[in-house]
């Protein structure tokens, strides 16, 4: 449990975490301060590993990233004496007390929750029932109190440190994946080569990219395992990787891949098949369009590729044939004649 309450309103926020790692303290530091509508001057913790890296003659020698990270809300942090119960008895307190309130035991016989997002849920309802009801010492519900705080805090940046967000990944320039913790996670493709932000929240992992306009979540995967691959079913790209599209690198290519996709999917079929003279019919095609439109010569393209037409004048005749030919309901042969002459030669089946 991730605990933190204000000195004066006593306004509690609890979160639930998995693991204590640096880019997790963080994240749960930018919620807390958001929860609280701004920053006080000090922050008492406890002396862990992520906050203090070593006590040298009895200071304690802070980690110097989390300074950074509290340096960008404009935060200071202080931390408990060792062994000291009035200043490290209430931080320890404070988490003890969630616990007994959250995590199931045979005293409180709470149920075990089936989801991380379940203990999420029940965290936030927590702090709504304190912070709404009279607290013992002040007699006055703590979110009331909180507003009256909130002048003597400082503002929040509008973005929260960037190591909030987990660590960097660089996004692969072929497949778009990510690596984290030795699952394989799928990155949207404009972000190919790119780098991306990569943490774990609960059972999910999310990816943030930050650009121009800020951060952005740009995908959320449930955890996955070494050798499965989390794809992101709404960004995918459905056709093989290896199975190229066509790109213009010539005046030539651009003028052919310009009439349409039935130009791609000519050119495709074509190199798959083994087509010959390929370039020149590809300039053939070109002028072609110049003389009959390029509507119809794209759709020739279309139909030429799907029924692996690639020789000398192929495409014009497909041309030609959809320029003349009617475009009616298909005809149907009548229930009520038959051309069979009759029905004697049935006999000698089955001799």
């Amino acid at each position: 449990m991730f605990c933190a309450w204000l000195a004066w309103s006593r306004f509690r926020v609890v979160l639930p975490i998995l693991d204590r790692t640096l880019p997790t303290v963080i994240a749960c530091l930018d919620t807390t301060l958001r929860r609280f509508g701004g920053c006080p001057t000090y922050a008492l913790t406890d002396n862990e590993k992520t906050v203090t890296v070593e006590h040298i003659a009895g200071i304690a020698i802070r980690n110097p990233a989390l300074v950074a990270a509290a340096r960008h809300y404009g935060l200071t942090l202080k931390t408990c004496v060792p062994y000291d119960p009035e200043s490290k008895g209430g931080s320890e307190s404070t988490v003890r007390v969630s616990k007994a309130d959250l995590v199931p035991t045979d005293a409180n016989l709470l149920d075990d929750y089936q989801e991380y997002v379940a203990l999420e849920d029940a965290c936030f309802q927590l702090c709504a029932e304190v912070n709404g009801r009279p607290h013992r010492v002040t007699g006055r519900p703590p979110v009331e109190m909180l507003e009256e705080e909130r002048g003597r805090l400082h503002p929040l940046p509008a973005q929260p440190y960037t190591m909030a967000f987990g660590v960097t990944r660089v996004v692969g320039r072929t497949t778009a994946m990510v690596t984290y913790e030795g699952g394989s996670y799928e990155a949207p493709s404009k972000l190919a080569g790119q780098t991306v932000w990569v943490r774990a929240h609960g059972e999910q992992v999310i990816l943030v990219h930050v650009g121009p306009q800020g951060p952005t979540e740009v995908a959320r995967y449930l955890r996955t395992t070494p050798g499965t691959p989390r794809l992101d079913e709404a960004t995918v790209r459905r056709t093989d990787p290896l199975q190229r599209q066509p790109r213009a690198r010539n005046g030539a290519e651009a003028e052919f891949l310009e009439l349409g996709p039935g130009a791609s999917a000519w050119l495709v079929e074509a190199g798959a098949t083994g087509a010959t003279r390929v370039r020149s019919k590809m300039a053939q095609a070109v002028s072609l369009a110049l003389i009959m439109g390029p509507a119809p010569v794209e759709k020739a393209l279309g139909q030429a590729a799907a029924s692996g037409r690639f020789a000398e004048g192929d495409l014009q005749s497909i041309v030609e044939h959809l320029a003349t030919a009617s475009v009616g309901d298909p005809t149907r042969a009548s229930e009520d004649h038959s051309l069979q002459v009759g029905t004697a030669a049935w006999g000698v089946l089955g001799r």
